[in-house]
């Protein structure tokens, strides 16, 4: 009995200690004063030119997901995505999309120029290597995921009849990336996108867990592999980040877009982009922030 408590004991704080060991760090974070609560920023990138990615005209690496996941001090837990096309005017460089911050500046100037947007403070940022969803999904044994089209997408490898189907590594990170053959473009992408990480951590139970050691190991392994986080995160913040992102998407949470104005704004210079409704928005981020929305969906485009 006595060795068992051991082991039990030893198990989980040994497996905490390696899990820290193979977190990969950046930095991300602009040392900006607190906003009250606790906001994450996550992202997906992928290096355009490889492994199927479209060439959008800017070398080095682009984010095509990002979502702002905002934990209040009271109220709903709310998980914001931000199309990567929004038009922004990103600090040093003037007006671009969105998600050209990541590919001129890196995490650093994303994180600022969304601290710009959204009037939050970033407190911990994460990073996903779209190529490691693969693993991640392999991981937990696949996942069920649903879309209610048929889709033939040769850019993203998405081949999909309308209704729900158990996919692999492969189809769901084509799942995840779809967009072209998307008429609802980024917001849709960020659907799916959510769809899939919520899946994954529903295939992901902890009471399950502690009985196949091999299987937390696995999934560790994966998902260190795919995430890259901010210079202060440590596994215990990934696990709150993981429980909050699956709260936002309960029925109590918040998921949604702010408030756009147009899907198809083109100011010059930059081609079509997304334009967040400048009328609505900063009361939609307070709201966010203050956690006073009503749980739900939100944003999409206003009229």
């Amino acid at each position: 009995m006595a060795l068992l408590l051991v082991a039990a004991i030893a198990w989980p704080v040994g497996l905490v200690f390696w899990a820290n060991g193979k977190i990969h760090h950046t930095q991300a974070l602009s040392g900006a004063a607190g906003t009250g609560g606790t906001t994450y920023l996550i992202t997906g990138s992928d290096q355009r030119g490889g492994d199927g990615l479209e060439d959008d005209g800017t070398t080095g690496a682009r984010t095509d997901t990002i979502m702002v996941l905002q934990v209040p001090a009271s109220g709903p837990v709310a998980l914001i995505s931000l199309p990567r096309d929004t038009y922004v005017d990103i600090p040093g460089h003037g007006p671009a999309k969105l998600n050209a911050a990541f590919a001129w500046g890196g995490a650093p100037l994303l994180v600022t120029t969304v601290e710009q947007i959204t009037g939050l403070t970033v407190d911990h940022y994460a990073e996903i290597g779209m190529g490691g969803v693969k693993e991640v999904v392999d991981a937990v044994g696949g996942v069920n995921l649903c879309w209610d089209a048929d889709v033939n997408d040769e850019d993203s490898g998405m081949v999909w009849t309308a209704g729900c189907h158990d996919v692999n590594g492969d189809q769901a990170l084509a799942f995840s990336r779809m967009r072209k053959s998307d008429p609802t473009g980024d917001i849709g992408r960020g659907l799916r996108q959510r769809q899939l990480v919520s899946a994954v951590m529903a295939k992901v139970d902890p009471a399950s867990l502690v009985w196949h050691p091999d299987q937390q190991v696995a999934l560790v392994d994966a998902g260190t592999g795919a995430l890259t986080v901010d210079e202060h995160a440590s596994i215990l913040d990934l696990a709150r980040l993981a429980l909050a992102f699956k709260a936002a998407n309960g029925p109590d949470g918040i998921t949604g877009t702010p408030p756009i104005k147009s899907l198809d704004y083109r100011p010059g210079k930059v081609g079509s982009t997304v334009l967040l409704d400048p009328d609505t928005s900063p009361a939609f981020w307070d709201a966010i922030r203050n956690g006073t929305l009503q749980p739900g969906s939100v944003g999409g485009v206003t009229h």
